[in-house]
């Protein structure tokens, strides 16, 4: 993936304009957006800011966050960006959230940990604009050579002549003045950073803490009524038959009917809507109800017979193969010692704290949405093409998520309270139940691999294959269930292929925290260390000789691109920081495992001891790096940390279990979240490189399942090859 700072047809554009009440207001557009503009009347001019800085006669300074909070810290972080080449004080800044327009505001979505990598540059450029700005106004007022001129927080100086001029006053002259080119200017200094590299927290941190609304579940607008929306079990199942007469009997209780919905999983599906002054009367008023439904094919399918079908796959030849290097059969025949295990996992749930929920108010043609949305774009298309209206039509407004891990990115939520709206003739609120959200989520794939390795006599690894059975048809993957075949040790092993084998699915799958590499970095890393002790190598020094010279494998500035040089000082920082090697006493292990995801380097080591068939996880390491600059060191930390309790988490307890086509599982007493008396410490080391900042949402969590298992091996000598780990140590 090329990141925005390698792609010169997405270079900054600004203007300025004096901000309501007199300062300074930059704004800024991507070139094929602005062409765009400029052919409707009135140019770009007619079109709302797409992202920008409002600098106050009193110095304060307003920056919009233009990408959706959804707790990976990306609303504190950018404008710290805007901030540091403004050259402001942080007290200063006031933080609020852009309003919704791709058209202008080019990609406002959140997920892939891509807001780091593509908006490091245009960011600081235009902080950067708008100091230049201000010099240049400072410098007509005083009659001197702009380039003789400084900044010191809030204020350009004067040094020769011992004068300052705070922002404050300087604002509105600089707001008639022509930007530069963004391109022409010099970019701070890292060693000069006030703001960037330095710990801050969170925007909304004061304001969660004491309860004020900042949810998609807590908006209200006048006259809301609220809905709950009942599907089926098995996805995409119809109303056969249902009696509405009992929730409409509920008091307060205004409207119940049946929505016949289509078959695309994502949008908007069959089942019974009940809408009522409160949410608690349509909860009542849906429980009231009995409600058969039609027969559907998924209802064939079950978690027992993936499983079972899996095993028979396996036991033939692959469907096709995905990525072959050198001579897979030929070196395995020729090996001093051959290698192999099964590896599986469940598919798995979002589960986010805050339920899916949406506000809607369709009105004259139009409609308004509030959503807590990862991809509202893809929203807004969804909306307009089920409701048959245009794109321009619909505005959305963004709320803080309360968690997103991907499941955000699918917009079924927003465009059932949209029909509702539009059906009801009122403003909506639709808010779904626990056990909604566990049993219509969009899952992380269930995956079954089976693995083969091949060593020579000096336990060198000569030959690597994965026969990967997950789900599809044909040619094509379900979502997220597909797997590159450039994932490590690619381009390590001479010999190396990657089979594939699909079988059909009516359940519906998405992209959870790490897409793919969330279960892949589990199977690779527990493989090694098999490989590793099958070699009679120890596991740090095994991936060591692995990842060889300092080398780029793979095409540069493409997202699977890796360079071994960049892991292996994770893995060496890790390693010296858990103390690898150490004596560890009686069912007490240390496992290791290193992955590369989401153009991050990750190495963790988890220390776990096992006694009497109890787990207790003491401690997790992690060496990470993300680049030459880590923005927000105090969020930062906090995603590593989150990220590998969130892959300790669901390799320990969470399974989603498909029965006759539905999911099993409804709520938390069955799909088991990591408790605080559980979670280990987790010790966060940031290793830094010679490379562009990149972002954290994500590549910390896929080593994490792995350490855990590798650390289980080393206390108990038991693998374990299938999660979740449940009582497999009993």
């Amino acid at each position: 993936m090329t990141a925005i700072l390698d792609n010169p047809a997405r270079r900054l554009f600004l203007k300025t304009g004096a901000a309501a009440g007199g300062g300074l207001l930059l704004s800024f557009s991507l070139p094929g957006l602005v062409r765009a503009q400029d052919e409707t009347p009135g140019g770009a001019a007619a079109n709302p800011f797409s992202a920008f800085v409002r600098i106050a006669p009193d110095g304060t300074v307003t920056i919009a966050a233009k990408r959706p909070e959804i707790g990976q810290g990306i609303k504190t972080s950018m404008p710290m960006l805007i901030a540091e080449e403004l050259d402001v004080d942080w007290a200063a800044v006031r933080i609020e959230q852009a309003p919704i327009d791709a058209k202008v505001f080019g990609e406002q979505s959140a997920g892939g940990s891509t807001s780091t990598p593509e908006d490091w540059e245009p960011m600081r450029q235009v902080g950067a604009v708008g100091r230049a700005l201000l010099i240049q106004a400072a410098a007509q007022r005083w009659n001197v050579p702009a380039p003789s001129l400084a900044t010191e927080p809030g204020f350009v100086v004067d040094k020769a002549g011992r004068r300052r001029l705070p922002y404050g006053e300087l604002a509105q002259a600089a707001a008639s003045l022509a930007p530069p080119d963004p391109k022409t200017l010099v970019l701070k200094d890292p060693k000069a950073y006030r703001i960037i590299g330095k710990p801050h927290p969170q925007s909304d941190t004061a304001a969660i803490v004491v309860g004020k609304p900042l949810y998609g579940i807590d908006v209200r607008v006048p006259g809301m009524l609220y809905a709950t929306f009942l599907k089926a079990p098995v996805f995409a199942a119809k109303v056969a038959k249902v009696d509405l007469a009992p929730a409409r009997a509920v008091k307060g209780v205004r409207h119940a009917f049946v929505v016949d919905g289509g078959t695309e999983l994502e949008g908007l599906l069959g089942g019974v809507v009940v809408v009522a002054d409160t949410w608690w009367a349509a909860r009542k008023g849906r429980n009231a109800l009995e409600v058969t439904w039609a027969d559907h094919p998924t209802s064939a399918q079950s978690s027992a017979g993936f499983i079972k079908k899996a095993a028979e796959l396996h036991g033939q030849p692959p469907h096709r193969n995905l990525k072959a290097v050198g001579d897979v059969d030929a070196a395995l025949k020729s090996a001093a010692k051959v290698v192999s295990a099964d590896y599986s996992y469940p598919f798995n749930a979002h589960a986010t704290l805050e339920p899916q929920n949406c506000t809607a108010s369709f009105k004259d043609g139009k409609v308004e949405i509030w959503a807590p949305a990862q991809n509202p774009e893809d929203g807004r298309e969804l909306v307009a093409r089920t409701l048959g209206i245009k794109p321009e039509d619909i505005t959305i407004h963004f709320t803080r998520s309360g968690g997103g891990f991907g499941r955000r990115l699918m917009n079924d939520f927003m465009v059932e309270a949209a029909w509702i709206s539009k059906v009801v003739g009122a403003p909506v609120k639709l808010l779904w139940t626990r056990e909604d959200d566990l049993q219509h989520d969009f899952y992380r794939p269930a995956g079954f691999h089976r693995l083969t390795a091949g060593l020579d006599a000096q336990g060198g690894l000569t030959a690597w294959r994965n026969h990967f059975v997950t789900f599809g048809e044909g040619q094509k993957f379900a979502r997220a269930a597909n797997m590159a075949g450039t994932q490590f040790p690619f381009g390590a092993v001479e010999n190396y292929a990657l089979d594939v084998s699909v079988m059909p699915l009516g359940v519906p799958t998405g992209w959870l925290r790490a897409p793919g590499n969330n279960a892949y970095g589990f199977v690779l890393q527990g493989f090694t260390d098999e490989v590793a002790h099958a070699a009679g190598a120890d596991p740090v020094a095994f991936r060591r000789q692995l990842l060889g010279a300092p080398r780029l494998i793979g095409e540069p500035g493409r997202g699977d691109s890796f360079h071994t040089g960049r892991m292996r000082a994770v893995l060496d920082k890790v390693a010296e920081a858990s103390g690898w090697g150490r004596k560890t006493g009686k069912g007490v292990g240390l496992g290791v495992a290193c992955h590369y995801s989401h153009r991050g380097y990750v190495a963790v080591v988890v220390e776990a001891a096992v006694a009497d068939g109890s787990l207790t996880v003491r401690k997790a390491w992690a060496a990470v790096d993300v680049g030459r600059q880590i923005v927000n060191p105090n969020g930062a930390e906090q995603q590593v940390q989150g990220s590998v309790l969130d892959g300790i988490g669901s390799s320990l307890g969470q399974a989603i279990t498909i029965e006759n086509g539905a999911v099993a599982q409804s709520n938390f007493g069955d799909f088991p979240m990591l408790r605080l008396a559980d979670a280990p410490d987790v010790e966060v080391h940031f290793v830094t490189s010679d490379n562009p900042p990149t972002g954290l949402g994500e590549p910390a969590l896929p080593p994490a399942p792995a350490a855990l298992v590798n650390a289980i091996f080393a206390a108990t000598g038991k693998r374990i090859r299938t999660l979740p780990i449940g009582d497999q140590l009993a």
